[in-house]
């Protein structure tokens, strides 16, 4: 309850203009084991998915601003326990607030980092 009303004061607060995105070909997300302190960079093409320690990290698509493509990234991720069916993160995450949207998990950290872009690959 706490986050949802971080979010809509977040949201009230900013301005109402909306920024144009477009689609990156991929994104680049980092996995954190907090038992082990040790951190994997995950590059993943939209619709792929891999695995992090016991989790399947899926990259559904990551979008940029237009004509700023290192100012932020937007992807949209599900993440889900590598033995279970039902997803324990589903949502988008923002590069610039990793802890807006964030999966909840007691060993692992996921937050994104960039898109890929047709100029970086």
């Amino acid at each position: 309850m706490i986050r949802f009303a971080a979010v809509v004061s977040l949201v009230l607060a900013l301005p109402a203009v909306a920024e144009e995105v477009t689609p990156g070909t991929g994104a680049v997300l980092r996995g954190l084991d907090k038992v082990n302190g040790e951190t994997q960079d995950l590059d993943l093409a939209n619709g792929s998915s891999t695995i992090f320690g016991d989790l399947r990290v899926e990259l559904g698509e990551c979008r940029y601003p237009v004509g700023n493509p290192a100012g932020e990234a937007y992807a949209f991720v599900t993440i889900q326990a590598v033995d279970e069916q039902q997803p324990m993160f589903r949502g988008w995450m923002m590069a610039s607030a990793p802890a807006l949207n964030a999966l909840d998990h007691p060993r692992y950290d996921v937050w994104a980092i960039r898109c890929n872009t047709p100029s970086t690959e």
